[in-house]
């Protein structure tokens, strides 16, 4: 098994530098591919901040990519969870934090739209802190 990191993916999705894109192709054609939840968070900030990719189109790219039969996702669940909430107004950082938080039975934060958001798609335990 092969980890990949971020430029790796982001070659392979958008194909923008046809050398390299060769390369991430013939890898992820050839190998086990690994990839960790830190390089989705950073694949989905790129693909929206430097390609102006739009939220739905960056999760069905990123479901794409975690449904390759030789992909293996850190933390499935959680990656998986944060690009079903992503897909219905959270941002995905916010989602991926809120999908790892493993036992916890609250998750607090300052920002009120995050919480407002969250607890409109569903999430429980969420408040905001010091309110």
């Amino acid at each position: 098994m092969v980890a990949v990191d971020t430029n790796v993916v982001v070659r392979l999705l958008t194909r923008d530098d046809p050398g390299q894109a060769s390369l991430a192709m013939a890898l992820f054609g050839s190998e086990e591919i690994w990839v960790s939840k830190t390089v989705f968070l950073e694949t989905e900030w790129v693909l929206r901040s430097v390609y102006g990719l739009p939220g739905d189109r960056t999760v069905a790219v990123l479901r794409g990519l975690a449904g390759l039969a030789n992909v293996w996702v850190e933390d499935a669940t959680a990656v998986h969870r944060a690009l079903d909430w992503a897909a219905v107004g959270l941002e995905f950082a916010d989602a991926l934090h809120l999908a790892s938080r493993g036992e916890s039975r609250k998750f607090v934060s300052l920002d009120e739209r995050f919480v407002k958001r969250a607890k409109r798609v569903g999430v429980s335990g969420m408040a905001l802190l010091g309110a």
